[in-house]
């Protein structure tokens, strides 16, 4: 029969040689017997197995009765162990080895008893297993131990990892709210080990509670906050300063009868209350709730407590912040504007926010001037560090560039006079800052700048052009360095086209370069809302919050009003950059787009031609952009009026191209095209206006409109600036028709 033809083998204590005591002394089996230890000897080909006295009453089996048969021991075995034993031994074996050990349970009176047994394999020379001796023993009392031990083991690494992931998360709360949030965030309980948890904060006389998550007492409406009153376990808890543990509801309400009414809304089974006291002074008290605990033991309780600390500790940090900031914020805020009075014409809006670092209160600002004349001075700007010293010295650079844009100072002077005043406060720090006085009249905007970013100029389109502007050094420096001068940039804003400004804060993503804050920064002025208060929203949500607040930021929106014109006079503006294809080319869509809306397709064509020459015209032959006028003239006879603004004086002629030559027609194309055309004065430069439709009668003609309009209105030019009908104007003045017959 071969191994696998035998039934499981189990191992029988095999009986080594009587060790007798001689001379008085204890011999080997009566120290055995003494151990709950006795041995064995398994005749693998026999099937029967010896064991010795002791062996038999580990096993719990009378010596007088065993049988030597392995499955008698078996027997003894719940089915369970059974199959645990035989799989040891049976692999030990099978596989090759000398020896094995393995622990298995023994019913025996009053219980379960750990039986360790402990055999080694005899073999022959062909490897074949035929006997196997060992020893069995009652291991009950170390197998109890060890659990015992483990057990321990566990709940301290349990109570380690509470200690440890608390103060982990708390570690990274910089403020009360932070503190809240990692207490009653997720995975909060969890951290704590509690199921539920109420944290309260003393306030003069009353105790609010600022926080609650899972079962607690506090989630009964009439138990909430505001009430410092002993009897009530949280308030009692922090007026005594002791800790309370309560391992039941019968034993809360025991000690605070006005819950009684409530027990039947709880849903936890014990509690700790405890205070919250960090350097001797009281803060609050946190409560802790369990659903299934019933008592707490001295472990427990001294993690409740020591949980208790670092909360307390977290809060006292966190409330000093907190008051740092309110005082930091409160300085910065009183030295900004109070409120932003109302514009004609147009809407402003601005938005600080201070950094993130307590009394490190920063030096940006922002402020708007009223000026002669209904205009006004915008300017945002940064001192140098982030201290108080900072904005000590923002406040007084303020109200001194104030008082010299009131003067009436052009920009150029205002920034001068500001730096020569920052360069005598005799103080190390420089400032940066962007000015521009601006007139929402005509849209002229004059900007100046020291070593701050340029402004960003959202188009009606969506589109968000970056004007090159002119900058000298920052305010301080320039004058130390003799070099007070600060080139002035005129930019043109159209009706319905939004300034920017904003300091470096919006625009520094923490590791990336500055341009890649750039232009997510434009991206996000182009992507967002039209509105000057929307878009101030929009851009603070989502770049302030997104590079965190390790800076301050200041940013100022300034939108013209809209001119769409009337139901029956529609208009539109739009500003095309020097040397901008991709706008000319979406100013000829926009044009195509405007005439399809309002029902005049079929002058699509001649104004999306005109268009490109005029415009091609400015981009080519002047210095500048170029603003660019739709409107409907509805009365008597309904015609487009098509007008291109620049800067230049030099006003375009007309020219005789030959055969071969590759320009020069494009003043012969607009005389081909339109009604009427011819230019007009617009303060620093002109307009080329034109008119495509039907033609009107001479004595319907349309009235002359202000002799001053403003630009991107456009209406007909008064006749003094109309040029004779001519088909060859001198040369270098002029060039135009007026009144011409309409094309057949």
């Amino acid at each position: 029969m071969t191994d696998h033809d035998r039934p499981p083998y189990i191992p029988v204590p095999p009986r080594p040689p009587a060790d007798k005591a001689q001379g008085g002394e204890t011999g080997t089996d009566e120290r055995l017997a003494l151990n709950r230890t006795g041995s064995f000897e398994w005749d693998l080909d026999a099937r029967t197995v010896d064991v010795d006295e002791a062996g038999l009453l580990v096993f719990g089996l009378d010596p007088k009765t065993f049988d030597s048969r392995p499955e008698t021991l078996l027997e003894r075995l719940e089915p369970p162990e059974r199959v645990r034993l035989e799989d040891a031994v049976d692999e030990a074996i099978k596989s090759g080895s000398a020896s094995y050990s393995v622990h298995v349970r023994v019913p025996v009176a009053g219980g379960d008893q750990w039986t360790h047994v402990q055999a080694r394999i005899l073999r022959h020379n062909d490897g074949q297993a035929h006997r196997v001796i060992g020893l069995v023993r009652d291991a009950t009392a170390e197998v109890t131990h060890s659990a015992f031990v483990l057990a321990l083991e566990k709940r301290r690494q349990r109570q380690t990892d509470i200690v440890e992931r608390t103060t982990s998360a708390l570690s990274r709360a910089v403020t009360v709210d932070d503190v809240t949030a990692a207490l009653t965030g997720p995975g909060g309980l969890a951290r704590l080990g509690a199921d539920g948890l109420a944290l309260g904060l003393l306030d003069n006389t009353a105790l609010n509670v600022i926080a609650l998550s899972g079962d607690s007492l506090e989630v009964v409406d009439e138990l909430g906050s505001g009430r410092l009153d002993p009897k009530f376990p949280l308030a009692d808890t922090v007026l005594s300063g002791r800790p309370r543990f309560v391992s039941s509801l019968g034993a809360l309400t025991r000690r605070y009868p006005v819950l009684e009414p409530f027990v039947g809304q709880l849903k936890f089974q014990a509690a700790a209350y405890l205070p919250l006291v960090a350097q001797a002074r009281t803060l609050g008290g946190l409560a802790l709730f369990y659903r299934e605990r019933t008592a707490f033991n001295p472990d427990e309780r001294n993690l409740c407590l020591g949980l208790a600390a670092i909360i307390a500790q977290s809060l006292q940090r966190a409330t000093l912040f907190d008051e740092e900031r309110e005082f930091a914020t409160g300085l910065q805020s009183a030295m900004l504007p109070r409120r932003i009075h109302d514009i004609e014409g147009g809407e402003i809006a601005v938005r600080y926010h201070a950094a993130w670092s307590g009394r490190q209160v920063g030096g940006d600002w922002y402020d708007v001037i009223a000026l002669p004349k209904d205009r006004f001075g915008i300017v945002v700007g940064d001192v140098q560090g982030h201290d108080t010293h900072a904005a000590a010295i923002m406040g007084q650079l303020r109200i001194a560039l104030r008082a010299y844009a009131a003067e009436g100072h052009p920009p150029s002077t205002v920034l001068a006079r500001a730096s020569r005043f920052l360069s005598e406060l005799d103080t190390d720090r420089f400032a940066t800052c962007a000015y521009a006085q601006v007139d929402l009249a005509t849209g002229t905007v004059r900007v100046v700048r020291a070593g701050h970013f340029g402004p960003l100029i959202r188009h009606t389109d969506g589109r968000v052009g970056t004007p090159q502007v002119r900058g000298g050094l920052p305010l301080g420096i320039s004058t130390d360095f003799g070099d007070e001068e600060y080139p002035e940039t005129r930019l043109d804003l159209v009706p319905g086209e939004t300034l920017v400004l904003y300091t470096d804060g919006l625009v520094e993503e923490p590791g990336a370069d500055i341009e890649a804050g750039v232009r997510t920064l434009i991206a996000e002025v182009s992507a967002g809302p039209a509105g000057a208060e929307a878009l101030a929203d929009h851009l603070s949500d989502r770049l302030w919050e997104r590079w965190g607040s390790g800076d301050d930021v200041a940013l100022l929106v300034l939108r013209r009003s809209p001119d769409p014109g009337s139901p029956r006079a529609p208009r539109l503006h739009q500003y095309i950059h020097q040397a901008d294809p991709e706008g000319l080319s979406e100013a000829r869509t926009i044009v195509r787009q405007a005439l399809t809306d309002w029902d005049m397709a079929e002058l699509a064509d001649d104004a999306e031609l005109v268009t490109g020459e005029l415009l091609v015209n400015v981009l080519l032959h002047t210095e500048g952009g170029a603003v660019l006028t739709l409107e409907v003239l509805p009365e008597p006879v309904r015609r487009v009026r098509l007008s291109v603004q620049d800067r230049s004086s030099a006003w375009p002629r007309r020219r005789t191209p030959g055969e071969t030559a590759t320009s020069g027609r494009g003043l012969l194309l607009l005389d081909a095209v339109a009604t009427r055309w011819g230019i007009e004065p617009r303060g620093e430069g002109k307009a080329v206006w034109c008119e495509i439709g039907p033609s009107v009668p001479p004595t319907t003609a349309p009235a002359p409109p202000d002799p001053d309009p403003a630009p991107g209105t456009d209406p007909d030019p008064p006749e003094s600036s109309k040029l004779p009908e001519s088909p060859e104007p001198e040369h270098g003045t002029a060039y135009g028709t007026n009144g011409r017959t309409p094309k057949s």
